[in-house]
């Protein structure tokens, strides 16, 4: 759950980030060509982060198999706390590229290891997965809305060394902890203790991961699969843009921080009225609608344990296409209207992360599972970080509507694979 929790609040903190660079920067210099700073090259940017945090997932998973969960969580822990030190010490788009490359790489272990640990080390699975996943939004919430609140006083880059800590102290803790990763499954007499020394199942070879991956597929996890390369895409088209988005909208004009205080505390607070210093108010919304995930993750998580999961899925993805159309037409019809479709598009948009998790648990043997859940999230953070590159391409060249169909057509595929996949178990 703190691994969870710290991966989460570096990710979605970084969109925080984006709205930022995207004034402060003019051009990205890579030598031998100038670009131009927009949301399209940005959103290429992050796509970069992103797509490794997803794409490394695969061989964290094999990892998994072979030297066990601990060391990987402690390592991406070390990683991710390095990387947003370098991002603190960034002067350029190119340097803040590297450094979510870096966070990127370091962070992709954590899905497969987490995941993978719960489904073999917990009985009630989907209790497991929903307490897993309240851990990681509340870091989804709370990471966005303690950057936002740090910018109010402080420069982006010192907010990015602050946050960096965090994750040295949680590596501490994930090296030290003692741990059972095997109380669910039977073994070989073996008292499970030392996570490292359980873990001599997976794949031992690269004939060995061919022989496994193709096994894999030939069943329904190809399904499974084409279910959460949707909602990666739905996930990250969504929400990398969402503050900048936010923020064209009637009512989320920046506020001035010396106006929301009496003029008789400015003296001894240090504040002054012609510094610039603004509150954005798209930037806590944001933050609000991804901690009301909450309630989403524990409730996909209870669903899984009374309900097959692939209906669960279907309606799940089912309301987040209808959300997706409705979304933009609330936003027009004023402020409350957006928040009750926005919380109800926090909860939809986590209600289905612990079906799906729970569902590849259903569909694979346990001694590849750490394998299992490295292209679960190869499909989720990899092929799903395309997400970010096309929602910052349409809103560059074409118009919100737009990313919001696109976005609805993501999650209807998802909900008829779920349906498909019912109907197969069934028969």
């Amino acid at each position: 759950m703190l691994g969870h929790g710290m991966v989460h609040t570096y990710e979605l903190a970084i969109p925080i980030f984006v709205t930022i660079w995207l004034t402060e920067f003019s051009v990205i210099d890579l030598g031998v060509v100038t670009l131009e700073v927009t949301t399209a090259t940005l959103g290429v940017v992050v796509t970069v982060g992103y797509g490794l945090f997803g794409l490394g997932a695969l061989p964290g998973g094999i990892l998994v198999d072979r030297i066990g969960s601990r060391r990987l969580i402690t390592w991406c822990l070390v990683g991710m706390g390095v990387s947003f030190g370098l991002l603190a010490l960034a002067p350029s788009v190119v340097v803040i590229t590297l450094a979510l490359v870096v966070w990127g790489l370091a962070a992709s272990v954590y899905h497969p290891a987490g995941l993978s640990l719960i489904s073999k080390g917990i009985e009630e699975r989907g209790t497991g997965f929903a307490y897993h996943g309240i851990a990681g939004n509340l870091g989804i919430g709370l990471g966005p809305l303690i950057a936002a609140t740090l910018l109010l006083v402080l420069g982006w880059r010192v907010v990015a060394g602050v946050l960096a800590i965090p994750a040295l102290f949680a590596a501490v803790y994930a090296f030290r902890a003692n741990i059972d990763p095997e109380a669910a499954v039977e073994t070989d007499g073996s008292d499970g203790a030392d996570d490292d020394a359980a873990a001599t199942a997976g794949v031992e070879s690269l004939a060995a991961f061919r022989s496994e991956s193709r096994a894999l597929f030939a069943g329904s996890f190809a399904l499974v699969f084409l279910v959460v390369m949707c909602s990666g895409l739905y996930y990250r088209g969504f929400l990398t843009f969402l503050p900048e988005l936010l923020g064209r909208l009637e009512g989320f004009e920046p506020i001035a921080v010396a106006s929301l205080l009496p003029e008789a505390v400015h003296g001894p607070l240090g504040i002054d009225p012609s510094d610039g210093n603004t509150l954005a108010p798209s930037d806590y919304f944001y933050s609000g609608l991804l901690l009301v995930g909450v309630i989403g993750q524990y409730v996909g998580g209870k669903l899984t344990d009374r309900l097959p999961v692939e209906y669960g899925i279907a309606v799940g993805f089912g309301g987040l296409t209808v959300l997706a159309l409705v979304f933009l037409p609330a936003a027009g019809m004023g402020l409350v209207p957006l928040a009750i479709v926005g919380a109800l598009m926090g909860v939809f948009l986590f209600v289905v992360q612990p079906l799906y998790q729970a569902t590849v648990a259903e569909y694979t043997p346990a001694g590849t599972r750490g394998l299992s859940y490295g292209y679960t999230y190869l499909g989720v953070f990899g092929v799903g970080a395309l997400g970010g590159a096309i929602a910052g391409t349409i809103l560059e060249y074409a118009t919100e509507s737009a990313l919001f169909l696109v976005l609805a057509g993501f999650a209807t595929v998802a909900s008829i694979t779920g349906i498909v996949l019912g109907r197969r178990n069934a028969a």
